[in-house]
């Protein structure tokens, strides 16, 4: 699966109660793809209540696939390529 910069996907990530399937969007180029096997992404979750210096609010979020408000949050992980990645959507232009 080619996955490009601002792809939307699903991961497993590990959180206080367990692993949880969640959000996140891809950060890491075609070119890097290219070259390694694994995927940079960062996580988007639904707790806007509280903005972060490093969170950003998703204006067209119901467009690239979330089901309700979200914002990218500056949590960035590795994946390794054998990461059950799905994905939903992409992000537009303005976000």
């Amino acid at each position: 699966m080619m996955l490009c910069p601002g792809d939307l996907v699903t991961v497993d990530f590990p959180g206080v109660t367990g692993v949880k399937r969640r959000p996140a969007v891809v950060l890491s180029s075609e070119t890097y793809h290219s070259l390694r096997p694994d995927v940079i992404v960062g996580l988007i979750t639904t707790q806007t209540r509280v903005l972060g210096v490093t969170d950003c609010e998703l204006q067209d979020w119901a467009s690239a696939g979330l089901r309700s408000a979200s914002m990218f949050r500056c949590f960035i992980v590795t994946l390794p390529p054998s990461a059950n990645l799905v994905v939903i959507g992409h992000l537009s232009e303005r976000d």
